[in-house]
């Protein structure tokens, strides 16, 4: 009597087939749930027989989501075999993930090593960025291509580290919204996995979709008295300076748990939602490290680690988006006057200090003037005000671009002796005279001047985005020779906040924590801050780092 093959969940298909090797997985062998008990929930979630349309994962570093992800896309290719797209914030992140998932994924599980061909036979449907088995495909894309999020229709959507998508793709809108709309011909049996860990509080996408999800913790006991809990880092306690001393402290009897405690811990744990879900077909589950399994994040490496981030906002910043999995609350846009003028320092404007290492300017382009603004960089993104030049001009007009070009071969004099040049100037392309900024910007030809363009979003993998041509011949074919434009999203100018909120330390005259300072100039001069005009520093090593426009006088 022939009988269909049993309906499996994500988790059980797991304990069947997945093998982990060597290549991808720092514990090589057969996957073991019972490894992260916490995972469980989230990958039956995503199995074909539950009702859940979208499963929302707001998550910590070192967890194990990623696997799970892997987890359910082998389980999609063997099981359930269906059309599956798989969204990495850039097209080159999703060429990566291919290489470093989803091969060794193919290759270590025999399961599916026997339905998809080896990408070097031929005709092998087995390319870096698509996956063909019988019945189904797995396409991979970047959020930042229109055309890849809009190249099929799938019954199955991986949305990867969402956070660090871009706002709008190429004009078409929201990259969640494009892949979504890829599913919704399946109905009521599609389904979305959105995965990231969070970013900055009101612009997070993953912390938008987990409020107003059913917003499920991970609820562990006491070894003590049995009280169930979910881990928070407040209960975390240490003796300063000895992290190794770290313990959970029990919410309820105040019972300190140890680091070998975990794994009794999170086997006797269970998901609880804790808010009720806008939609009953998205759940939602929330983890930090904090729940990482013995051997991985230790809770003394997380105090080890919140101790070296004191003093340093960026560093709490990706310790509280990274370990535990929350979203940074920004303190505000910009700081008071009074604040500002607390940045001066004893050098005057037009004189690099002493421990500035490379100048780099930004231009903001008006209806009648360049404003351009030179900021003198140290290592660890410190950096001074230098000088601030006002070029009076249409820009429309020839000479203020000729005046701006010769600002390259102007000396700023450095304290102590000697002088320095700009290495990189990058130009806003973004107001309303666009083309003829492009063109003054051909005619100069000038290796050390790059335009640029803001652009709305929150992309942490790529806050700097480029070169690409904008010259084109008229069948679309971009030129070699094309002037490049490099987008910068809202990510990068963030940090300045931070910089203006960081007291300055001082050894031997060098700054060793990422700190924004101002010239001895008057105190009713006042500064206003412009987050939108950015500079992007190219250096000859081929690696982009970032600095802003920050202040025009007025």
């Amino acid at each position: 009597m022939l009988r269909p093959p049993p309906q499996l969940t994500v988790s059980e298909w797991a304990e069947r087939h997945r093998m982990l090797g060597s290549r991808a997985s720092a514990e090589p062998g057969p996957w073991r749930t019972s490894r992260t008990p916490y995972l469980k929930d989230v990958m039956d979630a995503l199995s074909a027989v539950h009702p859940a349309r979208r499963v929302v994962f707001m998550k910590g570093a070192q967890v194990g989501a990623t696997e799970s992800g892997n987890n359910w896309l082998g389980y999609i290719m063997h099981h359930v075999p269906a059309p599956a797209l798989a969204v990495q914030p850039t097209v080159e992140l999703a060429k990566r993930f291919s290489r470093q998932r989803i091969d060794p994924l193919l290759e270590e599980t025999p399961a599916l090593r026997e339905r998809v061909a080896p990408a070097r036979a031929r005709d092998s449907g087995n390319t870096m960025l698509s996956k063909e088995f019988p019945g189904g495909i797995l396409v991979l894309t970047g959020a930042n291509s229109a055309v890849g999020l809009r190249s099929m229709t799938a019954r199955f959507l991986f949305l990867d580290e969402v956070d660090a998508y871009p706002g709008d793709v190429a004009g078409e809108g929201d990259p969640i919204a494009l892949a979504e709309a890829r599913a919704r011909t399946f109905g009521w049996r599609r389904k979305a996995f959105l995965v990231s860990t969070p970013t900055i509080a009101g612009r997070s996408r993953i912390e938008r979709e987990y409020l107003a999800s059913d917003q499920r913790r991970f609820f562990v006991p006491c070894t003590a008295c049995g009280e169930m809990q979910w881990l928070r880092f407040e209960r975390l306690l240490w003796e300063k300076g000895a992290p190794e001393t770290a313990r959970y402290h029990c919410t309820a009897c105040d019972h300190p748990m140890q680091e070998h405690d975990k794994t009794a811990m999170l086997g006797a744990g269970e998901w609880r939602a804790t808010a009720e879900g806008q939609d009953p077909h998205t759940i939602g589950f929330h983890i930090s490290a904090l729940y990482s399994p013995v051997g991985w994040l230790s809770w003394e490496q997380i105090a080890r680690d919140w101790e070296a981030a004191q003093g340093k906002p960026e560093d709490i910043k990706t310790f509280k988006n990274t370990v535990l999995g929350e979203t940074w609350q920004e303190q505000g846009e910009a700081p008071d006057w009074e604040r500002l003028v607390e940045r001066r320092e004893d050098f005057a404007m037009g004189v690099v200090p002493t421990g500035a290492l490379v100048l780099t300017a930004g231009v903001d382009v008006q209806d009648d003037r360049l404003e351009c603004d030179v900021w003198g960089w140290a290592e660890g993104f410190s950096s001074w005000l230098v000088d601030h030049v006002v070029i009076q001009g249409s820009p429309r007009d020839r000479e203020p671009w000729d005046e701006l070009a010769r600002l390259l071969a102007r000396d700023w004099p450095r304290q102590g002796g000697g002088a320095m040049r700009i290495a990189r100037l990058c130009v806003d392309t973004g107001g309303r005279d666009t083309a003829a900024v492009y063109g003054h910007l051909r005619r100069l030809r000038d290796p050390r001047i790059a335009p640029t363009k803001g652009i709305d979003g929150w992309n942490r993998a790529q806050p700097v985005q480029g070169p690409t041509p904008v010259d084109a011949l008229v069948n679309g074919q971009k030129l070699r020779r094309s002037l490049k434009l490099w987008t910068v999203v809202r990510s990068a100018p963030d940090r300045l906040g931070d910089a203006f909120g960081t007291s300055a330390i001082q050894a031997s005259d060098v700054l060793t924590v990422a700190i924004a300072v101002l010239p001895s100039v008057e105190a009713d001069d006042t500064f206003t801050l412009g987050t939108d005009i950015l500079t992007v520093l190219h250096a000859e090593r081929d690696a982009a780092g970032i600095a802003w426009r920050v202040f025009c006088r007025r």
